[in-house]
């Protein structure tokens, strides 16, 4: 039974790996594959590539940039544009893995919402299971990230309060 639950939960991981990876570039921006998180975890130590954030705001639909950035990312838009000048040089750890999380709830919200543009418009709403705060304003910090994640997973199995 034990190697059921983890075989079920390697697999989700990897579809929600994929998503995140897809959202950053693919291997092509990556300059490699992910099959796991410990590759992430990898990745995420040395740096994200520059062009990972540019690809990620670009594919944002509704969700404006600077707010996304500044709230979201933790970066600030005269950041950004330098580092879009500057694509050789990786992002920090911090900045990677503000990155690599912003992605990842967006890769879940589009998977609980079912498009992107929902997802993106809902971290952007008020959520009464968020005391009426927006989600995207409690990417900031750790403890936010972690209420937006438990109510994304409310959601998903309908319990909305």
């Amino acid at each position: 039974m034990t190697a059921t639950v983890n075989k079920v939960m390697e697999e989700a991981t990897s579809g929600g790996l994929q998503k995140v990876e897809a959202l950053l570039g693919g291997s092509r921006i990556l300059a490699r594959r992910l099959t796991s998180t410990l590759d992430a975890h990898e990745l995420i130590l040395s740096g994200l590539p520059a062009s990972a954030l540019n690809h990620l705001v670009g594919q944002l639909v509704f969700i404006d940039k600077t707010e996304s950035l500044e709230k979201a990312i933790g970066i600030s838009l005269r950041t950004w544009q330098r580092r879009k000048d500057a694509l050789a040089k990786p992002l920090s750890q911090e900045q990677s893995g503000r990155t690599w999380k912003f992605a990842e709830i967006l890769a879940k919200a589009t998977d609980v919402l079912g498009t992107q543009e929902e997802a993106e418009q809902w971290l952007e709403r008020p959520a009464i299971g968020l005391d009426n705060r927006r989600p995207i304003d409690l990417l900031g910090t750790p403890a936010g990230v972690e209420l937006v994640e438990d109510h994304l997973e409310r959601l998903e199995y309908g319990v909305y309060a």
